[in-house]
């Protein structure tokens, strides 16, 4: 059993029967957080989305940690700049109406919240690296342009490695393509 301290005991109560129905847990609830029951794994599991959704992601958007792909994180902002104005450093995170996070959630497949001076990122772990170290430099002064061109290039480098290396579909083996290109 798990003991798991709870900030906001309404979001999670609504969220309770949502994650019942897919992990196979008991939930009970204290007076300062919720008790988890179960297998180890599970509760482990339950944790990780029990501390997303208490953090501010969706429940459909913390659910995501089943998978095993998938990783939270958390990056303070504190510990990423010397500045003394941190609402314009977390500004440069979420950008003019909210575009610079959303670009980054496009070009990773991650989830992003923020949340006072802290950072959530739910993001699948071949990502993980990319997404932290581009948060990292926006906090620290970069542009944005070069951070989101360097996530390009980082979720290319992904992209390819997960391709496929055998033929690809309508090529026959055997065929030169050369003769092709003579005959027309």
């Amino acid at each position: 059993m798990r003991n798991v301290p709870v900030q906001n005991m309404k979001k999670i109560k609504s969220a309770v029967p949502a994650i019942e129905a897919r992990v196979k847990v008991k939930i009970g609830f204290g007076k300062y957080g919720i008790n988890v029951r179960g297998n180890e794994l599970d509760e482990f599991l339950v944790e990780q989305i029990v501390r997303a959704i208490d953090f501010g992601f969706y429940v459909d958007d913390a659910l995501l940690l089943l998978n095993e792909d998938f990783v939270l994180e958390f990056i303070d902002v504190k510990e990423n700049t010397r500045r003394k104005n941190l609402k314009d450093v977390r500004s440069r995170i979420i950008g003019t109406d909210g575009r610079a996070r959303r670009t980054i959630e496009k070009l990773t497949g991650a989830e992003i919240v923020i949340s006072d001076n802290t950072i959530g990122v739910i993001v699948d772990s071949d990502h993980l690296s990319a997404v932290v170290q581009g948060i990292e430099s926006l906090i620290g002064g970069s542009k944005h342009g070069n951070v989101f061109s360097f996530l390009e290039r980082q979720g290319a480098k992904v992209n390819r490695m997960d391709s496929d290396l055998g033929l690809k579909e309508g090529v026959n083996e055997g065929e030169d393509w050369e003769d092709e290109d003579e005959e027309d």
